[in-house]
């Protein structure tokens, strides 16, 4: 019997939480099930981006935790899944997970897909960069994570901020292994 993926996602309180919202209506749309975690702060700014609440967004998701729910199923490296995002992933959530201090479960839950192999994407949203943010990026990169800021790509011609959002988190999802339509691989310059 084939099992759907299972994936963990995150919401934090960097701006961008169109990204992170967008990742789970594309989720949503493929045999996926999702665990949704929502931080106090992601709350305030998915609110403040796209006029979303917490609820709205989370009955999108098949499983929805409290942030500070350390007994949750996805707390435990015995609870498989497939992998994590953090989309949008602010530089507080960032430093947790460079240093192991899992306070809550977002960065529990991140810290067990690292220990347990699990592909973990953190999608940083923060800008200019200090080499204290760029420290913690490569300490969270060397045990594991990976790093994938929210930058958009020209080469698909995208015509509208959806389509920037669109193949930007496609491609996420595709760097966790979730493969999806919402972007458009490179195929070569064409003369």
């Amino acid at each position: 019997m084939t099992q759907n993926k299972r994936i963990i996602l995150a919401l934090t309180g960097a701006s961008g939480a169109i990204f992170g919202l967008r990742a789970l209506e594309i989720l949503r749309a493929h045999p996926v099930e999702v665990h949704l975690v929502i931080s106090a702060m992601g709350e305030r700014v998915l609110k403040a981006e796209t006029g979303k609440t917490a609820g709205e967004v989370s009955r999108l998701a098949d499983y929805s935790y409290p942030p500070e729910d350390l007994a949750a199923p996805i707390a435990s490296g015995s609870f498989r899944v497939d992998g994590m995002l953090i989309v949008p992933c602010s530089i507080k959530t960032l430093s947790a997970v460079a240093n192991s201090y899992a306070d809550s479960l977002i960065p529990r839950a991140a810290d067990v897909c690292l220990k347990e192999g699990r592909p973990l994407l953190l999608a940083v949203r923060e800008a200019p960069l200090h080499s204290g943010h760029l420290e913690l990026m490569g300490r969270a990169a060397r045990v594991g994570a990976i790093i994938f800021p929210p930058v958009p790509a020209f080469y698909s011609q995208p015509k509208t901020i959806d389509d920037l959002v669109n193949m930007t988190v496609g491609r996420m999802l595709a760097r966790v292994g979730v493969e999806n339509s919402a972007y458009l691989p490179w195929q070569g310059s064409r003369k």
